[in-house]
């Protein structure tokens, strides 16, 4: 059973079933298959020394990772990004919303809170 798992995760397969999931999900909620707003938005989450990058979220006082998390206005998943928390939100903007924007081109308008403020992101004027 974990052979068909790693397998299967190998082949990107359980995403692409929450791809298609996510599309079946947003046309019954009467929306477009693809979402053309996101949601930006991270959390710093403690972590043993082992495996992974890990730093000090000064701000949160937490020793670990952060989670950078992209989702539709439904709140369905599209990007996930998992990064040192000593890395500032708005440096980590862009590599997230490039995730999203790998798996839903069509991404016209992201949503975030104050921690992003002065992220150099898509069609910012400034």
């Amino acid at each position: 059973m974990y052979k068909t798992f790693r397998r299967w995760t190998a082949r990107g397969r359980f995403e692409a079933l929450y791809d298609e999931l996510r599309k079946l999900w947003r046309s019954r909620q009467h929306r477009a298959p693809d979402p053309t707003a996101s949601v930006l938005d991270s959390q710093s989450v403690k972590t043993s020394p082992q495996g992974g990058p890990r730093g000090y979220d000064a701000g949160k006082k937490v020793k670990g990772r952060k989670r950078h998390l992209v989702t539709d206005t439904l709140g369905l998943l599209l990007a996930v990004l998992v990064i040192s928390a000593s890395t500032q939100d708005r440096d980590a903007a862009m590599p997230a919303l490039d995730l999203a924007k790998a798996k839903v081109p069509g991404i016209q308008m992201l949503y975030v809170d104050g921690g992003y403020a002065g992220a150099r992101l898509a069609g910012d004027p400034s």
